[in-house]
């Protein structure tokens, strides 16, 4: 089996964050996998070879060409198994995908709606035109014309509105050990969503049942799977992160603790005081006067 070499690539991440996307040929890459750290970018790849691509608590197994569409808020990876595997990948913000007045939010769109199902089959005539629009993409990328970015919004436009002509591969597998497998997607979701980096991105899911429709499962059976898996329910995991979370801003920021509420997705202040009380036995305004 050969698996796709992970790197991180910290000068591909400046350049995402001042343009909003990135696009490149998957051969010039000699199979390394880029890894970025923000949380907000979807993808989209066009790929040919042999390989399995686990997504939430699903396994994808194929041979041939396939469009994948990867949503940042549910974990995957990808395992490569043939000697050659050639390709395009786009990876873009939704910030940038909307600054078209005509685009949707990409959360509502089928092939990137979590619980959906994201890999696509893709013939040979169809394989030939996505590859072009790929190929348009790459050379605007590198031009100096001024609207690039909105060409480049068509041309993934484009893309998506052939993969919904398409109708979606049924050829997912549970997991082997599909209860381990959940479990370790709800932690790596749950991972996801910190550090809180600006009180206006607040966190996007709070309790059990918000990582169940997230995950696409039902409340119950991500608890008995994660407390099967850890020995604690999927409640205590996120009520220690949040903490965690809560005190590293009360340490390391200026954030009055009405904005660390807010960020923390607690409705009003003095929830956020209870809960912080109730599990630390101290109140916010305290712990942060013991940390000067």
């Amino acid at each position: 089996m050969i698996q796709k070499i992970e790197r991180p690539v910290s000068e591909f991440n400046s350049e995402l964050k001042l343009k909003g996307f990135n696009v490149w040929q998957l051969e010039a890459d000699s199979q390394a996998t880029r890894i970025y750290n923000r949380k907000d970018f979807y993808k989209i790849c066009l790929t040919t070879g042999k390989s399995i691509v686990h997504y939430a608590d699903r396994s994808f197994e194929h041979e041939g060409t396939i469009l994948f569409f990867g949503n940042p808020h549910v974990p995957y990876s990808w395992e490569t198994l043939s000697t050659t595997y050639v390709g395009y990948t786009v990876l873009f913000s939704e910030d940038f995908f909307s600054a078209s007045e005509r685009s949707e939010s990409l959360q509502h769109s089928p092939l990137f709606k979590i619980g959906g199902t994201p890999i696509l089959k893709i013939d040979e005539a169809k394989r030939d035109f996505l590859n072009t629009m790929f190929i348009k993409m790459i050379e605007e990328q590198k031009s100096d014309y001024a609207y690039k970015g909105d060409l480049i919004r068509n041309y993934i436009n484009l893309i998506i509105h052939e993969a919904l002509k398409i109708q979606p591969a049924e050829t997912f597998e549970q997991h082997k050990n599909a209860t381990g497998r959940l479990t370790a997607v709800f932690l790596e979701l749950l991972e996801r969503q910190f550090p809180v980096e600006t009180v206006e991105r607040p966190l996007q899911f709070r309790t059990a049942q918000d990582y169940a429709v997230a995950l696409n499962v039902h409340a119950n059976y991500l608890n008995r799977a994660v407390k099967e898996n850890t020995g604690k329910p999927t409640t205590a995991h996120i009520t220690e992160r949040i903490i965690t979370e809560a005190k590293a801003l009360l340490q390391h920021t200026t954030w009055n603790v009405a904005e660390i509420a807010y960020a923390l997705g607690f409705e009003y202040p003095t929830y956020f005081n209870n809960f912080f009380k109730r599990m630390t036995d101290t109140t916010p305004t305290s712990f942060r006067e013991t940390m000067v």
